[in-house]
């Protein structure tokens, strides 16, 4: 038997800013939340990882002394699913991401970062 991802951990210096933001992203609630650790996950798959096969995964944001420093090496990609990626863009925006050079030139997806300086792409194809 294989593993599943049932899980991404974050480290930031606000849990709960992070967490919020997030949840009005993804249409995520908060599942858990602990001293300097909240966990975000989907309301119509809460018990992910009991379940068989494929789950959204969870996001867990942890309180960490350090700073962001660098480019991440891992980063979410994200898709519109009711809109345009432009409107999704500006709704981001509109909830405290902000437009993120990486390098990447002219391509078909656009790179934010949230509000802790985390970058994530939109893409461009809507997807249900």
């Amino acid at each position: 038997m294989a593993s599943k991802f049932t899980e991404l951990a974050i480290d930031c210096a606000d849990p709960h800013g992070l967490a919020r933001f997030w949840c009005s992203v993804l249409e995520y609630e908060v599942q858990d939340e602990e001293d300097g650790l909240v966990t975000i996950g989907s309301p119509l798959v809460p018990e992910g990882k009991s379940r068989r096969g494929p789950v959204p995964p969870t996001l867990t944001f942890a309180r960490v002394p350090e700073g962001k420093t660098v480019k991440n090496r891992l980063h979410l990609d994200v898709n519109p699913t009711d809109r345009e990626q432009d409107e999704e863009v500006r709704r981001l925006l509109d909830l405290g991401a902000r437009r993120a050079d990486v390098g990447q030139g002219g391509q078909s997806w656009v790179v934010l970062a949230d509000p802790e300086g985390n970058e994530f792409c939109v893409l461009a194809g809507r997807h249900p």
